[in-house]
């Protein structure tokens, strides 16, 4: 029973880990971030100060003071006392009593009280991005929690890097900065990304209880989707922007380039038609995720995947003669929520089927 506290722990760490890494949206890596680092460690109070100019804070997310309170306060801390100190030394900072601190230099009118104090850097690559800050944890801070938000700061250090180079894409279309964006997704993020897998198993060294192996296989899942999905963006990068390969193309090779890895038989059979391309990408995304899902999760020695169309419906199925899963147990490292919701928001049906023979997905999206 002394396990179960940690093993709590190390399951909401991978779990903020996958989830902060799945964000492509800045800010809501920065705000998962909060989120997932005062739950980790039971903190009353948590922020993430961005480093601007001058190495003063830029921006300031925070989490625990109401809207109200904040108001009371005034303007947003720039990075004195304490929160300076952990700016200028680039270390990680942990004392039991913020006001006892040789920098703290207290704080202003209607700001609650804090006590215990936790700050750790957040580097993007060798660059300082900012650091997050946790406060007023009863007890204080332990050896464990600095280990787990360290871990958690390197994890979302990797996630800023891939939500800068994903808002790089959405603003440029030349095709140099397109082929030096896919470079540094591939020689960069997806690199750090494996070390971020390996430094989760890692992380089981802070426990001692079999379900840590469950959960930490269901980390790499998740993580080997998020780099499977940048190779997909590394491949469309690296193509000239006019040159839109057509939907069975597509097809082929994200069929061809994601049964490589695994010893399963992979058949794809097509039957389209028409040159209306814009449920392109959903097809192939619920293509990915259910080819995904058998490959990795079934033990099948085939699967076969079939795309066709007819006036009114796109059909997607995937089957596999794998071992099946429990329908009754949870299923969130699957993804199938995610399927069952990117059907549903284009008016589609989903139905999975599943037994100890084999499961098969199938998928119907209306093609107007």
């Amino acid at each position: 029973m002394t396990q179960a506290p940690k093993f709590d722990r190390l399951s909401r760490l991978i779990e903020a880990a996958a989830g902060v890494v799945e964000q492509t949206d800045l800010e809501l890596v920065l705000r998962r971030l909060v989120t997932e680092a005062r739950a980790a460690t039971g903190a009353r109070y948590g922020a993430l100060g961005v480093i601007g100019e001058h190495g003063v804070l830029s921006d300031f997310l925070y989490e625990g003071i109401s809207a109200e309170e904040a108001a009371r306060i005034g303007k947003l801390p720039t990075g004195h006392g304490v929160l300076g100190t952990v700016i200028r030394l680039n270390e990680t900072i942990r004392v039991g009593e913020i006001s006892e601190h040789p920098d703290a230099v207290g704080f202003p009118d209607h700001h609650p009280p804090m006590g215990s104090f936790l700050g750790v850097p957040v580097a993007v690559g060798d660059t300082a991005f900012g650091n997050l800050y946790l406060t007023d944890k009863a007890g204080g801070f332990s050896d464990q929690d600095v280990e787990v938000i360290e871990a958690l700061s390197r994890i979302a250090g990797a996630a800023v890097r891939t939500a800068r180079l994903q808002d790089r894409l959405r603003r440029v279309a030349v095709v140099e900065d397109r082929q030096r964006i896919a470079r540094d997704l591939h020689d960069s993020v997806i690199q750090e990304m494996f070390a971020v897998g390996l430094g989760l198993q890692g992380v089981s060294n802070l426990i001692e209880v079999p379900q840590a192996e469950a959960t930490l296989h269901d980390a790499v899942d998740r993580l080997d989707r998020a780099v499977e999905t940048l190779r997909h963006y590394i491949f469309e990068l690296r193509r000239e922007p006019q040159a839109r390969l057509a939907l069975d193309d597509r097809l082929q090779e994200l069929v061809s380039r994601m049964g490589s890895a695994y010893p399963a038989s992979v058949r794809l059979s097509l039957e389209l038609h028409g040159d209306d391309d814009h449920l392109d990408d959903e097809i192939l995304s619920i293509v990915t995720e259910s080819l995904s899902n058998a490959l990795r999760h079934s033990a099948a020695e085939l699967i076969e995947v079939s795309v066709s169309m007819d006036t009114a419906w796109c059909n997607i199925e995937v089957v596999d003669d794998g071992v099946g899963f429990d329908e009754s147990a949870p299923t969130e490292g699957m993804g199938l929520d995610n399927l069952r919701t990117r059907v549903s928001r284009r008016n589609g049906h989903v139905e999975i089927a599943t037994s100890k023979k084999g499961t098969r997905v199938a998928v119907a999206l209306p093609l107007s």
